[in-house]
This record gives structure tokens, C-alpha cells and sequence, in this order.
């Protein structure tokens, strides 16, 4: 079992900064690809980025390639999200999810453990 513990949410004016960070817990989650998913009021949880295990390689979605940085330390069981010319509608409640396996997945039912989430506002 896997236990996921997301933080670094807050409240940023638009073209500000957050980084945001995903401990795991209960298991090391080498070999699980790790995601970052964002569900915004009134709105169905989305895939925003995504990283695999094996060479760290990267996906994200277009609206924030360019801005957004996801990494992931095997070490110490982390990963995080870089958000950088925030804007307004990425005001969001940011969700980590990992998945079994290496490869990365865009869907939220393709995903087996779930953090709790942390809301970022970008106030513009």
C-alpha cells in the first residue's frame, strides 16, 4: 500500500511561482510512474503532467508545457511539481496519483493510489 501526502499549495498572483511536492509513504514507489492531476470547481479531475520511473522521462499537458516542471527523487520517495507564470485558470485543488508499472498514463482511472490534494489559487 501506498500512502501519498501532497503540500506547497497556496494562494499566488497570477505569473508567481509554487512548487508543489508529493511524499510517499508505506512502500518505496520504485517502478510506479507518478502523476500530478488537477480538478477545478465544477469541472472533472484532469491530467496536468506525468513522469516514469525508469529514465524519468516527462509528459505534460499543452496548456502548461513551458511553465509547469515535474521531477522525482527515487531516493527519497518524492516528487514534486514546479508551476511557474501561473495564471488564474490553473486555480485548481492539485491531486498526486502514482501508478503501477513504468509507463505514464493520462487517465485518473489508470492510477491505483491517490494523495489527499492541495488547493492552489492564482489570483489575477
Amino acid at each position: 500500500q501506498v500512502q501519498l501526502a501532497e503540500s506547497g499549495g497556496g494562494l499566488v498572483q497570477a505569473g508567481g511561482s509554487l512548487r508543489l511536492s508529493c511524499a510517499a509513504s508505506g512502500r518505496t514507489f520504485s517502478g510506479y510512474a507518478m502523476a500530478w492531476f488537477r480538478q477545478a470547481p465544477g469541472k472533472e479531475r484532469e491530467f496536468v503532467a506525468a513522469i516514469r520511473w525508469s529514465d524519468s522521462s516527462a509528459y505534460y499537458i499543452d496548456s502548461v508545457k513551458g511553465r509547469f516542471t515535474i521531477s522525482r527523487d527515487n531516493v527519497k520517495n518524492t516528487v514534486n511539481l514546479q508551476m511557474n507564470s501561473l495564471k488564474p485558470e490553473d486555480t485548481a485543488v492539485y491531486y498526486c496519483a502514482a501508478r503501477r508499472g513504468t509507463l505514464v498514463a493520462t487517465l485518473k482511472g489508470q492510477y491505483d493510489y491517490w494523495g489527499q490534494g492541495t488547493q492552489v489559487t492564482v489570483s489575477g
